[in-house]
């Protein structure tokens, strides 16, 4: 049985997960449905993967956009201020929206470039032109749902409706927003946001909830569509569609990318709801390890995933700080089976750089090797979905090596995870036993670790799961 995802796990997946769903579905924005199969009809998990890039703005493989860039200075001002201060929320949204980003919405553009307060500039706008119901406020809201999941479902609400309005006049857009926000808190706190969709619509405002509830009702299709996905209604019913009929958070990105149109804001929102569900574990390691982008108008960085990781912890409630692990003893790089190497973290990180890397703890500075995967793994019990985390590894590892990449696997110390990962490509690839297998790792890498026993249980599973598939 999967041990389910612990709130920590499903934290950073909802903000990692709308930062990869953004950048995964950027380069197909405006299109027509179907595209994103049609590239890529199956997993494409060597050096080049999904995360392409390109589109009309010429993203690179895996920047994120407008989207994740305003759902940052949200979050950084909640984090800073310590709650909500809408005044300085704004102005973040104004300074960047001064400095030229790339994409920025019309509407949004309109409001942030007007010389009106930011308790009024919205409102003015949607009394002048009645257009405000776009999903603009939908898509930078997962950092705010996970900062006031914390304080229940009143005011996770009123802050989804309040932040929704310092762009977006019509009120239409503001309880989408509020009823993500509930979805989210459900979500985080392990239940299940589908079932939770009834109560939520509770919340709505009357005169919006018969249109809210069309549009996220069971049986609701994107055909039924009566808007273009760049309204909040399809945009969220698009995405808790895809949620309902995906089988993990790969899948979800392919359902809700394939229906083309405003395909990063789409899959930005349900791959934050997607990451609730599945968690950090749930997002294939090769879209996670790319997603990158700046935030104009507020300085040079560059936002990697550790930097998400670390904000998510900070929106949640934990501190603020970037992750330095320290020297290690700069063991290997090894050759352990044939074309897989070993290392501890400095081996790793001073290694030959045509190595593609697979790193199975935080890094601190990212790598200067241009391949690369960052894998979600703690040594310890607290793993969820642990077997299919290595089953996607081995899948990766497996492409890797197919196109003649020396793969290169480390964690900290470059024992337990590193040894879970050897020993499990010989499990699955070279049909050995785990007790065949750990005395085989043994005799090459001395410093192998066999004291994770949640580990040792995954690869019995492993080793019966390629038994049952020799006998099938």
């Amino acid at each position: 049985m999967t041990t389910p995802p612990s709130r920590r796990h499903r934290v950073a997946g909802a903000l990692v997960g709308s930062a990869v769903g953004d950048a995964l579905g950027a380069p197909f924005e405006f299109g027509p449905p179907g595209r994103f199969s049609t590239r890529f009809p199956t997993a494409r998990r060597g050096a080049r993967t999904e995360m392409c890039g390109g589109g009309s703005l010429g993203w690179e493989p895996g920047e994120f956009t407008d989207d994740t860039q305003m759902a940052l200075l949200l979050a950084t001002s909640l984090v800073d201020n310590g709650g909500l201060d809408e005044a300085d929320v704004f102005d973040r949204f104004r300074t960047w929206a001064a400095a030229g980003p790339p994409d920025v919405g019309v509407q949004t553009s309109a409001i942030l470039r007007s010389r009106l307060p930011w308790d009024r500039a919205a409102a003015e706008h949607f009394a002048r032109t009645g257009r405000a119901a776009g999903n603009g406020s939908l898509m930078r809201t997962t950092p705010a749902a996970i900062w006031f999941s914390r304080s229940g479902t009143a005011a996770t609400v009123d802050a989804a409706r309040r932040i929704s309005a310092l762009t977006h006049g019509d009120p239409a857009a503001g309880e989408g927003c509020a009823i993500f926000h509930e979805l989210m808190r459900v979500a985080l706190d392990g239940g299940d946001p589908l079932a939770a969709i009834p109560g939520a619509l509770v919340l709505v405002e009357e005169q919006y909830r018969d249109r809210w509830a069309a549009v996220l009702a069971e049986d609701w299709t994107p055909e039924q569509a009566t808007e273009s996905n760049g309204a909040v209604w399809p945009t969220l019913g698009q995405a808790v569609w895809a949620l309902r009929h995906g089988r993990d958070f790969a899948e979800v990105m392919r359902l809700v990318i394939d229906l083309g149109g405003d395909t990063d804001t789409v899959a930005c929102v349900a791959g934050g709801l997607a990451g609730a569900v599945y968690g950090m574990g749930g997002i294939p390691s090769r879209w996670a390890t790319v997603v990158h982008g700046t935030v104009p108008g507020h300085g040079d960085g560059v936002w990697r995933l550790a930097d998400l990781q670390q904000l998510a912890a900070a929106l949640d409630g934990g501190p603020l700080k970037a992750h330095d692990p320290g020297p290690t003893e700069r063991l290997g790089p090894v050759e352990v089976v044939d074309g897989i190497w070993a290392a501890d973290l400095d081996g790793a990180r001073y290694s030959e750089e045509d190595f593609a890397v697979v790193s199975l703890c935080r890094l601190g500075e990212p790598f200067p090797h241009r391949v690369s995967r960052m894998v979600y793994l703690a040594d310890h019990d607290d793993n969820p979905g642990l077997d299919d985390v290595l089953a996607d590894v081995l899948d990766d590892m497996a492409a890797l090596r197919e196109e003649g990449h020396r793969v290169l696997v480390h964690c900290h110390g470059g024992a337990s995870r590193t040894g879970l990962v050897l020993r499990g490509w010989l499990v699955r690839e070279e049909g050995m036993g785990v007790d065949e297998a750990t005395a085989y790792v043994r005799e090459r890498w001395q410093h192998l670790g066999t004291w994770n026993h949640s580990f040792t249980a995954a690869l019995h599973l492993l080793a019966d799961r390629r038994t049952d598939k020799e006998d099938a």
